[in-house]
């Protein structure tokens, strides 16, 4: 008879040992949700405590201003800086516009709050932001009005990603927005900055020069980006309504009535201007038109357009490509709006 036992006739465990191995398990499994929970919690309360992004948020007194980076995020540290008593506001159109010449025509602090790629949405998120960390009333607000502020979509779609959780007013949507794997990037960063004092920090004033980008891609100087440049392709507009930027823009304004607000039609090259009779012309004089009423009722704004039959826009050598013009362009544009703020004192 064969001594062997087959796997079958194996004694079953004793119940205590299975108990004790389920003890065991179920152990380590609430030791790993305390611990995911508690690094969650200590993660938001440093995250809360350095302030990565300068919002004011803190009790802590930390160093001024953020380390250089982007001004989607830049922006919640300059829109809180009581130095600034005016702001520029809009997309890369508006970009060359120089908070130090304007501070230099009007003699009012400007800061610049645009943000590349950008549409309504993000820019009256940004004005919100600025608005509300200001003790006083600003003394001015500059609006770069593309074809974006003529859409007639009421959500008024944003095309690239933008942090709207860093400028809510609702606290726990910021604290959520804290919990992404890019504010953590930010995290040794942002100590550096505020440990070492020696960190470079980002423009206060938020102006960024876009010409050594252009001109570093060849746009001043290459053939096939020159010609591009004379092909005709109007912007676009909306010529029936209705404009929700429009009346959004207006109510954010009423906040602070005696602001001199100004609604700048940035300049185009002569290729992206609609050629007469044309369902562009169409489109675009009804966007301008919205926006012509809006400075008629609205006390202490003016509409300046650069968007129409001008003499500078027939010079190629005031343009990279159809919307982005150079600096002494953005000089005639500066003090045009400074002869427009001087107007309405």
């Amino acid at each position: 008879m064969s001594s062997s036992t087959s796997s079958s006739d194996a004694a079953p465990a004793p119940a205590g040992a299975a108990a004790a191995s389920e003890a065991r398990w179920a152990g380590f499994a609430r030791g790993f949700v305390v611990t995911a929970v508690v690094a969650l919690i200590g993660t938001l309360a440093l995250a809360w405590l350095i302030d990565p992004y300068d919002t004011g948020s803190t009790p802590l007194a930390l160093r001024e201003g953020v380390r250089p980076q982007g001004p989607r995020t830049a922006a919640a540290s300059r829109g809180r800086d009581p130095a600034f008593q005016a702001a520029i506001f809009g997309n890369s159109h508006v970009q060359l516009l120089s908070p130090e010449r304007l501070l230099a025509q009007t003699g009012i602090p400007f800061v610049s709050l645009m943000a590349p790629a950008s549409g309504p949405k993000e820019g009256l998120v940004l004005m919100d932001w600025f608005l509300r960390h200001r003790r006083e009333a600003p003394q001015a607000v500059i609006v770069g009005i593309d074809d974006l502020w003529c859409t007639a979509d009421p959500a008024m779609p944003n095309a690239k990603p933008f942090p709207f959780w860093l400028y809510s007013r609702d606290q726990r949507e910021y604290l959520v927005g804290l919990l992404r794997f890019d504010v953590l990037e930010e995290f040794q960063r942002r100590i550096v900055y505020l440990m070492t004092g020696r960190g470079e920090r980002a423009r206060p004033d938020g102006y960024w020069d876009y010409e050594p980008n252009y001109t570093g891609m060849g746009y001043d100087r290459d053939p096939g980006k020159r010609a591009e440049l004379e092909t005709y392709m109007p912007i676009g507009g909306n010529a029936d309504g209705p404009y929700p930027a429009a009346k959004a823009l207006e109510a954010m304004m009423a906040q602070v009535p005696g602001t001199r607000l100004i609604l700048l039609r940035p300049p185009v090259y002569r290729s992206a201007l609609p050629r007469p009779g044309s369902p562009s012309e169409k489109l675009d004089a009804g966007c301008r038109a919205a926006f012509a009423e809006l400075a008629a009722r609205r006390p202490l704004t003016a509409l300046i357009d650069w968007r129409r039959d001008r003499p500078e826009l027939y010079d190629p050598n005031q343009f990279f490509d159809r919307s982005h013009y150079r600096q002494p362009l953005a000089r005639l544009v500066e003090a045009e709006i400074a002869a427009a703020l001087k107007a309405m004192r």
